[in-house]
C-alpha cells in the first residue's frame, strides 16, 4: 500500500501496489490489472465504511482483495461500459462480496453479469455519505458513464472509464461516434467542471481538466 494523498501519483503498474488517495470524506484506491493494464478503483466513505468498486476488470483475486481493503467488502460494483476488459472479474467479485451491480442503461444488456441498477445521465450514486453524479458520455459505447465527486473541501474527482484520457477522448469506430463523444466530453465535463478537477481514466495515468483543456480544439481537428 502507498502513502496517503500527499504522495498519490496515480501511476500504477500491473503486479504493483495499490496507490491510495485520502480525501477528508472519501478514500480512493487505484489498482492496475490484466493484459490491457486496466485501472480498478475502490471508493470508500470514511464516515460509514461503505464502498463502491469501479470496473472489476481482471485478476479476480487481486480485485477481490481490493474490494475488501479498508473495511467491509464493497456494497456495489459499477461497470463504466460494456467492453469485456472492464468486467472480466465482475462475476467473481459479486459472488465473493454479494455486491449489487450498476451500469449505464444502454450498455447493461451487453454485460454478462445482470445489472441491478441501470444508470442514466443526471442520476446520482451514493457511497455512504458521499454523492457522485452520473455523466453519460456517448460514443466509445452507447452507454458509457463517468462519475463525478465534489470534495467539499477541495477539488472535484472524475472517473471517466474509457471516454476521456490524458491526450484525448476514447477510441471510437466512426466519425459520428467520435463527434458524439467529443461533444459530450466538452458539454458535460469541460463546460461544467473547473480546471482543478482531477480525472481517473480506465487505463494509464491520471490528469486534470486544466492540463487537457487547451487541447480540445486539436482533438476535434485530428478526429480522434
Amino acid at each position: 500500500m502507498s502513502a496517503p494523498d500527499s504522495d498519490y501519483t496515480g501511476e500504477v503498474q500491473v503486479g504493483g501496489p495499490v496507490d491510495i488517495r485520502e480525501l477528508p470524506a472519501l478514500t480512493i484506491a487505484k489498482l492496475a490489472v490484466g493484459k490491457m493494464s486496466n485501472n480498478v478503483y475502490l471508493l470508500r466513505c470514511r464516515a460509514t465504511g461503505q464502498a463502491l468498486l469501479i470496473d472489476a476488470a481482471d485478476e479476480p483475486e487481486r480485485v477481490i482483495e481490493l474490494a475488501r481493503m479498508g473495511g467491509e467488502p464493497v456494497q456495489s460494483v459499477l461497470t463504466t461500459h460494456r467492453h469485456g476488459d472492464h468486467w472480466q472479474a465482475l462475476a467473481a467479485v459479486v459472488a465473493a462480496t454479494g455486491a449489487r451491480t450498476l451500469a449505464g442503461e444502454a450498455d447493461a444488456d451487453a454485460i454478462p453479469v445482470p445489472t441491478d441498477r441501470r444508470l442514466s445521465h443526471g442520476q446520482t450514486v451514493h457511497v455512504g455519505q458521499a454523492e457522485l453524479a452520473v455523466i453519460g458520455l456517448r460514443g466509445h459505447t452507447p452507454g458509457s458513464i463517468a462519475l463525478y465527486y465534489r470534495d467539499p473541501t477541495g477539488s472535484g474527482h472524475l472517473f471517466t472509464g474509457d471516454s476521456l484520457f490524458p491526450g484525448g477522448v476514447g477510441r471510437t469506430g466512426n466519425a459520428a461516434d467520435f463527434g458524439s463523444l467529443v461533444d459530450d466530453v466538452q458539454a458535460r465535463i469541460f463546460d461544467v467542471y473547473d480546471d482543478s478537477t482531477w480525472f481517473y481514466p480506465g487505463h494509464g495515468n491520471d490528469s486534470t481538466l486544466g492540463a487537457e483543456r487547451p487541447h480540445l480544439a486539436g482533438w476535434r481537428e485530428r478526429g480522434w
